[in-house]
């Protein structure tokens, strides 16, 4: 590990070497990626030079002890040393987690799929509601979201809901959103008062881009049509509304939340894109299965990973069996101690992963 650290600050100084040439900036691509191999190396160098600093304190506090006598200085070389000692075994986690493999996606804008399952027009108010939670969190961290497509129940519900989130590092915090979220409240259209159960599925996909996919046109087919809607200007008076279906997987997209047909069009070839980037990433993890198994779920739809009840105001995470007791705060959008919980476990199942090879 030591030997790799090292090597990475030799890198870390030959990059912020190169950005002080006089001419760096006249190559935007160059400036661009030693500006991103700056932002990525800089925290682990930090830290491995906060940890040779702290070896250093080591040295020099058992040295003093060695040569002082005066008691008040003892006291205080004992003190230095033993927080010394305990940063170093904090910053030497800390530095693990760093030199983990990094998720080539982590940085990547995603795309959002929200659709509900069992439990009719209630599931598909749920779907609505967790739209919302994550257009809060999303806002609260400065991403911007998009609306790709809408299907509404007529009562307020999503049925079917795809839309994009804009902003550093979206698909590093969302990724382990993928799965079936479970709600378990009174419906409003219950007149006996019973608790029910519906579900609703989340699938988040990293955005695509070109060189993700090869998408061959020639294996694309559109239509257009009227969109149809709550009405408003170009609505239901144009043939905006675009239908995309791919031949080769039979996978059909349709966008009509754009006035022009074009934009459209456009978004309907992004959420593809992701789409089959996402079935490329799922043929990977299969031949990765032993990989897979030291993940927190991170992307199938089938697992049951969240329950949300209303009548004792929790949510419950099943993979880490984590219960927190503050149902509307997290629907509000506060999501982030799950989500930091969920990095937590994923990074210790990989740490230990690592320490058995």
């Amino acid at each position: 590990m030591f030997d790799r650290l090292e090597d990475l600050l030799i890198r870390y100084e030959e990059v912020m070497g190169e950005l002080q040439e006089p001419d760096v900036a006249n190559d935007t691509d160059r400036f661009r990626r030693l500006m991103k191999e700056q932002s990525d190396l800089a925290p682990i160098v930090e830290a491995y030079k906060e940890y040779k600093q702290c070896r250093q304190d080591v040295e020099d506090s058992l040295a003093m002890l060695e040569e002082e006598s005066d008691e008040e200085l003892r006291d205080l070389a004992k003190e230095e040393l033993n927080g010394a000692k305990a940063r170093i075994e904090e910053l030497e986690r800390e530095m693990k987690i760093l030199l983990l493999p990094k998720d080539p996606n982590d940085d990547k804008n995603v795309i959002v799929e929200i659709r509900a399952g069992a439990g009719g027009d209630e599931a598909a108010l749920f779907a609505a509601e967790i739209y919302r939670m994550y257009v809060h969190y999303a806002e609260g961290r400065r991403w911007r979201p998009e609306m790709i497509s809408l299907n509404e129940n007529g009562i307020g519900g999503f049925k079917e809901c795809v839309f994009m989130l804009t902003g550093q590092g979206a698909f590093s915090r969302l990724k382990y959103e993928s799965g079936v979220h479970r709600v378990q409240r009174v419906p409003e259209t219950e007149s006996g008062g019973r608790i029910h159960t519906s579900t609703i599925t989340v699938a988040i996909m990293p955005e695509a881009e070109e060189v993700d996919v090869e998408l061959d046109m020639n294996d694309c087919k559109f239509d257009v049509f009227r969109a149809s809607g709550n009405g408003g200007q170009c609505v239901n008076t144009t043939d905006s509304a675009v239908r995309l279906t791919h031949i080769p997987t039979g996978i059909v997209i349709s966008c009509q939340d754009e006035k022009s047909q074009l934009k459209n069009k456009d978004k309907a070839l992004k959420v593809l894109r992701a789409r089959l980037y996402e079935l490329e990433l799922a043929k990977q993890h299969d031949a990765e299965a032993e990989a897979r198994k030291s993940q927190v779920g991170t992307g199938d739809r089938s697992e049951k990973i969240r329950t949300y009840n209303f009548p004792q105001g929790r949510v419950t995470d099943h993979r880490i069996k984590l219960t927190l007791h503050k149902l509307d705060t997290v629907l509000g959008g506060d999501l982030d101690e799950i989500i930091d919980s969920l990095i937590a476990a994923d990074q210790s199942a990989k740490l230990a992963k690592m320490n058995e090879q």
